[in-house]
């Protein structure tokens, strides 16, 4: 067991990387199968939508919300009713959310961007409107999932769930992080300015699905502090690390089109601080995040090595 009064240094050796590696993808083939489950093929009129729906969602990324979602409820698995299934339920629930935000994010009254995932973008490979519908469904399944008995057998944990949610992809969060990104074009904003823009767009998302971990594991108010610390801290590592690929890696290496920030004349971590100086920012936080797991010990090794993966990844 970790030594609870001492700050624990991000994991970094070679095993324990392919541990996380081994994680990553056992987690990622489950909430894809449960995603699979949830966002069913239809014969009705309304497939088209539904084959929407499913290309905008399966097939791609390391799943690294969903991820959170069941790394941090598998802490709290000595609980009796901490289900794995509920568990992924809820992984796949802010997928779902996640993806409708990549679907609006690149229409072309938004980011206007034809690749996402090394593929066609859904508005691309289907319309806008069925794109724009596609988004609106996703959204609403998600809330639907958490709202399901399956995901929790305690009303109040999916209430808590539905309404953490809520909180993160609204207007103080995802969405309005969108708005402020979108009038933050073409202008100078500060340091502070992009970092609360992207706290909004991104860190809330990743924020809650660590926290959803948490609610479903009926953690005490110090256990759930702590998560949301981390993943306040990760989601604000991850982004800034996400500024510095769209700067350096290729559209093969991101799948979607690189130096969609440059082009579009936005206010970055990059721009402000530079390369290094945002490389360095980036793994001050994910530290700062490792630091914030000390209270579980060994338990919270994956979620250590995740939070350097997210500062050292090429994608």
């Amino acid at each position: 067991m970790t030594n609870p009064g001492v700050s624990q240094p991000p994991v970094s050796s070679e095993r324990e990387s392919e541990a996380l590696r081994v994680s990553l993808k056992e987690r990622a083939v489950a909430i894809e199968a449960m995603l699979g489950r949830l966002i069913p093929q239809t014969k009705g009129a309304e497939a088209r939508l539904m084959d929407a729906m499913r290309y905008a969602t399966l097939g791609g990324g390391k799943r690294l919300r969903g991820y959170l979602v069941a790394e941090v409820a598998s802490l709290f698995s000595s609980n009796a009713d901490v289900d794995e299934g509920g568990a992924y339920r809820a992984a796949a629930s802010v997928e779902m959310l996640h993806a409708y935000s990549l679907v609006h994010d690149d229409l072309p009254a938004m980011d206007d961007d034809d690749l996402r995932r090394g593929q066609p973008s859904t508005h691309r490979k289907f319309d806008e409107a069925t794109a724009i519908l596609a988004g609106d469904a996703l959204q609403t399944r998600a809330f639907e999932v958490l709202a399901e008995i399956d995901t929790h057998p305690d009303a109040a944990v999916r209430l808590d769930l539905v309404l953490a949610l809520a909180q993160a992809s609204g207007a103080a969060g995802m969405v309005g992080g969108q708005m402020i990104d979108m009038e933050g074009e073409g202008r100078a904003l500060s340091l502070a300015e992009v970092s609360h823009l992207h706290a909004l767009k991104t860190g809330c998302l990743i924020r809650f699905s660590a926290e959803a971990g948490a609610i479903l594991g009926r953690a005490n108010p110090g256990q759930r502090r702590q998560i949301v610390a981390y993943g306040r801290d990760i989601g604000a590592a991850f982004q800034i690390a996400d500024d510095v690929l769209d700067a350096t890696a290729s559209a093969e290496e991101l799948g979607k089109t690189a130096g969609k920030d440059l082009a579009a004349e936005k206010s970055t971590f990059v721009a402000l601080l530079g390369i290094e100086g945002a490389r360095s920012q980036a793994e001050t936080l994910a530290q700062r995040a490792c630091d914030a797991l000390h209270i579980f010990g060994d338990k919270a090794e994956r979620l250590r090595d995740l939070a350097r993966y997210v500062v050292e990844r090429r994608s």
